[in-house]
């Protein structure tokens, strides 16, 4: 069974966590992943305080697996959810975003595995020197806020750069892709557009059926003007933002035009004027599974390749 480091210091089964998806990854979904044996985790997002606490709550109900909690550092937010997790007594929290040096402290204190993400060389370096238990090696073929580089050329330089275990992300959603992340050095993936296709997703329908018919060049980058470049679906509402980036309006006219932007597309699966965040795997998503199922499935694929690879050698 494909096992590491990261099994052992989480208490998980399998080194496979579910991505911090701002608006998807409920009390539910997380509940449902690490009943499976992986690790859940429920986005924070910019909801605020109560929604997140209310969302651990459930995920306690329905599991008594280890559980995480992505907070985004850039919410106004962020300030009460720190707090929140200690009170609740979350098991690991993954931060993005931003840095979380002023809670580090706390969380750690309060026996919080802290797990933040980075996207270069210098912030895994800052968060190995400040305490991170782990780090999460995020490549820009993911969905959400991405960064420059992509997984293969980021991750092995994170491993590089650090004593820390790294789990990869961006870019993985099968077997094929897990392996590829532990013959580069990680210790456990994180996956977030794959489990859009889970049945303990709540997205609405619209959402799962864009992903399901997904194709290779289906996803387009926006937001570089701004500083915070997003992948989503080349949607029709993407589409347009990206022409309002090379047009004249001002930089706070073209941040209106993405308020509330993703919540349309989860909860409404609105077309036009909602923004379907996706990660470049969507097109080897092609079917609905439980959460159990995908994690049993990526794993099961996963093992007789990373046994084959010694082959390789003569």
């Amino acid at each position: 069974m494909l096992k590491s480091v990261i099994c052992e210091m989480l208490g998980i089964k399998y080194p496979v966590f579910q991505g911090g998806m701002a608006w998807i990854s409920d009390g539910k979904l997380a509940a449902a992943v690490s009943d499976a044996g992986g690790l859940g985790i429920i986005a924070s997002g910019n909801a605020p305080g109560d929604y997140v606490r209310e969302q651990i709550r459930i995920a306690k109900d329905l599991t008594d697996k280890p559980i995480g909690v992505n907070i985004m550092l850039l919410s106004p937010y962020a300030d009460d959810i720190a707090k929140i997790v200690i009170e609740e007594k979350v098991n690991v929290v993954t931060t993005g975003a931003g840095n979380p040096s002023k809670y580090m402290k706390d969380w750690l204190s309060a026996g919080i595995k802290v797990i933040p993400v980075v996207a270069s060389v210098a912030m895994a370096k800052l968060m190995t020197r400040i305490g991170a238990c782990a780090l999460i090696a995020e490549g820009g073929e993911s969905g959400g806020h991405v960064g420059e580089l992509t997984t293969m050329v980021l991750l092995p330089q994170i491993c590089d750069a650090t004593t820390l275990p790294v789990i990869a992300a961006g870019g993985i959603g099968n077997g094929r892709g897990v392996a590829a992340a532990f013959i580069m050095g990680a210790s456990g993936v994180q996956m977030g557009t794959r489990f859009l296709s889970a049945y303990e997703c709540s997205i609405h329908p619209s959402y799962k059926e864009k992903i399901l018919h997904a194709t290779d060049l289906c996803t387009m980058v926006t937001g570089k003007r701004l500083g915070h470049p997003v992948r989503s679906l080349r949607t029709a509402f993407a589409r347009e933002y990206f022409k309002a980036e090379y047009s004249d309006i001002t930089d706070e006219e073209l941040e209106n035009l993405a308020v509330g932007a993703l919540k349309k597309a989860v909860v409404d699966g609105d077309d036009e004027k909602g923004c379907f965040l996706a990660g470049q795997i969507a097109a080897i998503v092609n079917k609905e599974q439980s959460a159990a199922e995908i994690v049993k499935e990526v794993i099961e694929e996963a093992e007789p390749i990373l046994k084959r690879a010694g082959e390789l050698v003569i």
